[in-house]
């Protein structure tokens, strides 16, 4: 039938028109009426939740419109004020705050609660679907097949890579000896030296070489995507880009990019040209990557520049933080400085540091899980809700983004008498067991950190080296501390410590 002939028939029969109309108005009308429903249960399950007064349409934006330090102090302030759980409203999204053992155990048991926040897509145009972003089965498989790339052996490996990077730092340290500085860039750093040097086999030098145009880049690119985690007015892509940050993250990851392409293409044309591989002992991540990927069939080159990327990323400014952070609590308690040297003189003395004599220094390893207890790295763990889960007695619904405040479940006098105040002894070998998710440095469950017995050794190796060559004071109080929830736990005035030699 010809167009003509068909609007003639419609014209000759009006009631097909009417009939057409009809339908499809019962169609947007059913659409609106279950859309109404499910909303209405939506906000209904969570109608028991408390939250602060929120303004239709934008909910709670208007109250997050502040800066990072102000925001962390409302997230205490909150938690005073409503119990054990609150949500904010952004726009129609609602993010609920856990900070006790009974509320986020359930979560961090759960097998099937595992996806990250919706806000980790900022991070996907960095890391890819890498570890930290991945999700479901995708992320279940790729787990499964990283993990044997952070066994012990590898550490045992890593740890003269450590040790050498510990020593450049306290070469770097020498230069503020008496000065009052921020100790936080040197163990930054520090770290991406250590990160770079154990994933890629690459050598930035990022301690003596700050001009580094690669060391400028992840740590603007860092920043930028911290900065986008609690400034819901750059959460449109539309927008951020048009924003100075969001040319700057560009600019910044196509440096990142090139550099790492560059790194895995030089070092697949050595493996090929080559049959005196680094043994397993000596291999970087990369290499044994590059082993998994058994020639593109099971990692691609995409595959393996997301968890270089990922590991760096995740690796380097969380072990900075809690570097720095452990020299801060020392420097406000010189009492546990001599405890761990006298305890290093007695088990160590002269010895070259080893993986298994490390670990033998007990106060140290106190000193530093309490610091992990006041100061956790990552004070904000955020999952995205795909199925209802039952919270203190709440069935959440699909939908919701659930955050861990590790800053505040740490600091449960229940488990943790007198809970601001710095006690090492709580973590002694002798000490009251501590229930299981009251502590969680390194998340829990099955998406805890893959690399933990990595950072810590780095961590214990790089502190010790401090106390061995400085006497630590730090300067700011405790109560003088102003805190920045980003990704990790920032001190807005950095942390300002003095050195005096030994």
């Amino acid at each position: 039938m010809s167009t003509e002939n068909f609007e003639n028939s419609m014209v000759e029969r009006p009631w097909v028109t009417t009939k057409l109309q009809q339908l499809l108005f019962l169609c947007t009308m059913i659409a609106l009426i279950t859309k109404v429903i499910e909303k209405t249960r939506f906000l209904h399950a969570l109608r028991k939740i408390p939250y602060p007064t929120a303004l239709p349409i934008i909910g709670n934006a208007y109250q997050l419109n502040c800066t990072p330090e102000e925001f962390f102090q409302k997230m205490i302030q909150w938690s005073k004020e409503f119990g054990n759980i609150f949500l904010v409203w952004v726009a129609s999204r609602p993010f609920i705050f856990l900070y006790t053992v009974e509320a986020v155990k359930p979560l961090l048991k759960s097998t099937t609660h595992t996806n990250k926040s919706l806000e980790y897509e900022y991070l996907k145009p960095w890391l890819g679907i890498g570890l930290v972003t991945n999700n479901g089965l995708k992320w279940y498989v790729r787990r499964k097949l990283l993990t044997p790339s952070f066994h012990s052996g590898l550490n045992d490996a890593y740890l003269k890579i450590i040790k050498k990077q510990s020593a450049i730092l306290i070469s770097c340290l020498h230069k503020e000896v008496g000065k009052c500085f921020d100790v936080v860039p040197y163990a930054k750093r520090a770290a991406l030296d250590m990160i770079c040097e154990t994933s890629m086999g690459y050598y930035v030098n990022a301690q003596t070489n700050l001009n580094n145009e690669y060391v400028k880049a992840v740590d603007r690119i860092a920043s930028i995507v911290q900065m986008r985690f609690t400034n819901v007015w750059v959460s449109w892509n539309p927008i951020f880009k048009l924003t100075k940050a969001g040319k700057e993250h560009d600019r910044s990851l196509n440096i990142i990019h090139s550099l790492v392409n560059k790194v895995i293409a030089e070092r697949k044309r050595q493996r090929n040209g080559n049959s005196n591989r680094p043994s397993k002992k000596r291999q970087a991540l990369l290499d044994l990557l590059l082993d998994i990927s058994q020639n593109g069939t099971v990692l691609t080159d995409k595959d393996i520049r997301e968890e270089v990327n990922t590991f760096m990323y995740a690796g380097h400014d969380t072990t900075a933080t809690s570097i720095s952070w452990a020299l801060y609590v020392l420097g406000r308690h010189p009492e546990y400085q001599e405890k761990i040297l006298n305890e290093y003189d007695e088990i160590i003395g002269t010895d070259e540091i080893t993986t298994e004599n490390i670990n033998k220094l007990i106060w140290l390893d106190a000193c530093i899980k309490e610091q992990w207890r006041l100061y956790p790295v990552v004070p904000l763990i955020a999952r995205q809700i795909y199925e209802p889960i039952e919270i203190l007695g709440i069935q959440v619904p699909r939908g919701s983004t659930v955050l861990i405040n590790s800053y505040l479940l740490h600091r449960d006098a229940r488990f943790f008498p007198e809970p601001h105040v710095y006690r090492p002894e709580r973590f002694l070998p002798n000490s009251a067991k501590i229930p299981p998710f009251a502590f969680i440095p390194f998340s829990a469950g099955s998406r805890n950190c893959i690399g933990w017995k990595f950072a810590t050794m780095f961590i214990k190796v790089a502190v010790v080296s401090v106390l061995k060559s400085f006497n630590i004071e730090a300067i700011e109080k405790e109560d003088d501390l102003r805190f920045k929830s980003e990704l990790v736990l920032i001190n807005t005035n950095g942390i300002q410590l003095k050195l005096m030699p030994r």
